[in-house]
């Protein structure tokens, strides 16, 4: 098999393990366990607790003292443990517990497997630009395979969602063992203090005004970002309850209608360079927020018959919210920071994003559903609730313009926006 074949089995089996449950652990939460929002909320910030500081470490043990291959394989090890774990707990105190020391040893894997895949690529001589991009797209492929497993098996609200994943994680762990070996070599971290080896001298950038705001609207879309992974598929599946939808395809298979937003979502990335180019990083943000309200607005106003059209087109736009905001921030942090400390950069900026901003958006929203959008009988207002998201999405579109200046890309700019891999 060749090395190409090799990572793209890779990529898969990542993104599949985070998609056998990411969006279903609501369904088996509120349907199966019955357990609050707020405890819920709680639950989902597991992935930014782990974000703002395990991937820097990680990043350290692996330049100085254990080859990224070795390393990412015993954290999928580890991390198919505690999935095995879940099924068997009773409280939801224990469920947050088990499942941030999974977080723990997840979270670093998604940048152990760019190190890895980038060594590969390096060794067989390949452009790591040209052809890394069509092996990280069988990443999301992955994570809409398990979405269509889980949702097809009828598993989305049983436990079997984690044995899934769990089985995968064994198998990538062991599958890890055989990947062509990335020696540490220290070149990140000899010589610097330990300051600069966790990345914290990239925390200078916001002496910069454009760039600290920049970083804060990315904390504050970090957390719209969580709302819908959270909430969007037990959302259609409360629609059982009532009479008129119980019987609809989307009410039966309702992970399958929101993988479209997995699947919008690698068709927008083709967009990213043009936008850029044309508009600029302000614009292209204030895109995503505008797309944020109809996101959220659409869902609410939504059903899964004759409003069954919103409810895709709410998918499909998704595309356009998670990439002008997630790839395009990447590849502004790529221009407009000295090579020096970009890396560093790109760890502050995921650290808002899916540290900071998971924990503002899991949490609050939790907080925020349980005392204003939860009946006595425990059941969601959902058009409320979509629609205060959609009112938050529209009030950082309407204030980010007038605070954020984007300045329009230099021509050696556009040349790295260019080279970057999508």
């Amino acid at each position: 098999m060749g090395i190409k074949l090799r990572l793209i089995f890779m990529n898969f089996l990542q993104y599949f393990i985070w998609g056998s449950w990411l969006i279903t652990i609501a369904v088996y939460w509120f349907q199966n366990k019955h357990w609050s929002s707020t405890e819920f909320g709680a639950i989902f910030s597991t992935m930014g607790i782990a974000s703002v500081f395990m991937p820097a470490i990680t990043g350290i043990i692996v330049d100085r003292f254990i080859p990224a291959q070795k390393m990412y394989g015993f954290m999928h090890l580890l991390g198919g443990c505690t999935l095995l774990l879940i099924p068997s707990i009773g409280s939801p105190a224990l469920f947050f517990w088990v499942l941030l020391v999974n977080m723990i040893f997840y979270m670093p894997t998604i940048s152990l497997s760019i190190t890895v895949a980038y060594n590969a690529l390096k060794k067989e001589n390949l452009d790591v630009v040209k052809d890394y991009p069509p092996i990280r797209i069988w990443g999301t492929i992955g994570f809409i395979a398990a979405l269509w497993v889980v949702s097809l098996s009828h598993n989305e609200a049983s436990a079997n969602q984690f044995y899934i994943a769990s089985g995968t994680s064994f198998l990538l762990g062991i599958y890890a063992f055989s990947l062509p070996n990335c020696p540490p070599l220290g070149r990140d971290t000899k010589g610097k203090s330990f300051s600069e080896a966790l990345g914290l001298n990239a925390f200078k950038l916001f002496k910069d005004k454009n760039l600290a705001i920049f970083f804060f609207f990315a904390m504050l879309l970090g957390a719209a970002l969580q709302l819908t992974n959270a909430y969007g598929d037990t959302y259609i599946h409360d629609f059982a309850d009532i009479a008129a939808y119980k019987d609809s395809l989307a009410v039966k298979y309702p992970a399958i209608i929101m993988s479209i937003s997995q699947i919008s979502e690698t068709l927008f990335i083709l967009a990213i360079p043009f936008f850029l180019k044309r508009f600029g990083i302000k614009y292209v943000m204030l895109i995503s927020m505008v797309a944020w309200v109809l996101r959220f607005g659409l869902l609410g106003m939504g059903n899964p018959q004759e409003g069954l059209w919103m409810i895709i087109l709410s998918c499909i736009i998704y595309g356009m919210a998670f990439d002008f905001f997630n790839i395009s921030g990447s590849l502004f942090i790529e221009t407009q920071t000295d090579p020096g400390i970009r890396g560093s950069a790109q760890g502050l900026f995921m650290m808002m994003v899916n540290g900071f901003g998971a924990l503002l958006g899991s949490y609050g929203s939790g907080v925020l559903i349980d005392h204003f959008f939860t009946n006595p009988d425990g059941s969601k207002q959902w058009f409320g609730i979509w629609m205060t998201f959609a009112a938050y999405a529209l009030i950082l579109a309407l204030i980010f313009p007038f605070i954020f200046k984007g300045k329009p890309l230099t021509a050696s700019q556009q040349e790295v926006l260019l080279k970057a891999p999508h």
